[in-house]
């Protein structure tokens, strides 16, 4: 049966600390042959792997990221004791650079990685500049990296710097979003599956594959893939390829992309 592939959002984020070198790796050990993780720039510049600006939710410190410089956030544990308890406090789990992902994927050439460039670090330090310090970062696995954002200002640039892969993720499901999408033609097309319009029986048609986040139903998963969705993003990566249903081995693998 053909299967939808199953990206790994923010590594194996229901089990282990979100966008940490832990939950990517789990993610990985458990068979995803997709992961995606978050981008933001420090003040100094460097990239890490993190979702939002304020450190609070996933750190328990309050505090800026983008006014932060790497070196004051490094000793910072990312053990998101909000979400898990004590389960890892005191492990050492930091929040990882971006240098730190790239040898990750170099051990593990089979996968793809998404990698979202958050807008609040675009803004802060211009898309140019962002973009020019992750592509000279991830130049050692370029061919395994898809640049993704919601700013169509970065898939143009990215393109016109001939980039590998580039996926736009939809804010919302509107025929100017379709128009922007046909305009822009990336190779993916990345949606929150609740925004879909009960009546939209039909996914647009496109060069893009389809990709729907956040699920973490198999029976879900496969009435997305049935709709046309070639991949399903989700934080549950585990306990997704854990249904029989949803293992790999269906028509679309990371070979094709």
């Amino acid at each position: 049966m053909n299967i939808p592939q199953l990206v790994a959002h923010r590594g194996y984020a229901a089990c282990f600390p979100e966008n940490t070198l832990l939950a990517l790796s789990k993610a990985i050990d458990c068979g995803a042959c997709f992961i995606e993780f978050d981008v933001q720039l420090c003040a100094d510049g460097t990239p890490v792997l993190f979702h939002d600006t304020s450190l609070e939710r996933t750190t328990g410190i309050q505090k800026n990221l983008l006014d932060a410089s790497f070196a004051s956030i490094k000793e910072i544990e990312a053990d998101e004791a909000e979400k898990f308890g004590n389960r890892f406090v005191g492990q050492g789990i930091a929040i990882p650079r971006l240098a730190d992902i790239v040898h990750l994927l170099k051990s593990a050439p089979q996968v793809t990685a998404f990698v979202e460039l958050k807008d609040e670090s675009l803004q802060r330090h211009g898309v140019e500049k962002v973009l020019d310090i992750v592509l000279q970062i991830i130049q050692p696995v370029f061919q395994q990296c898809c640049i993704i954002a919601y700013d169509t200002s970065v898939i143009r640039a990215v393109q016109e710097r001939d980039v590998h892969q580039t996926g736009w993720i939809l804010k919302t499901w509107a025929e100017v979003a379709h128009q922007e999408a046909r305009a822009l033609a990336p190779d993916f097309l990345i949606c929150n599956h609740q925004k879909i319009p009960s009546d939209a029986t039909v996914l647009w048609e496109g060069p893009w594959f389809w990709c729907f986040y956040e699920v973490v139903e198999p029976e879900l998963a496969l009435a997305l893939h049935a709709r046309g969705a070639a991949l399903i993003e989700t934080m549950d990566i585990g306990g997704m390829l854990a249904d029989p249903r949803l293992r790999p081995g269906g028509y679309f693998d990371n070979a094709t992309l």
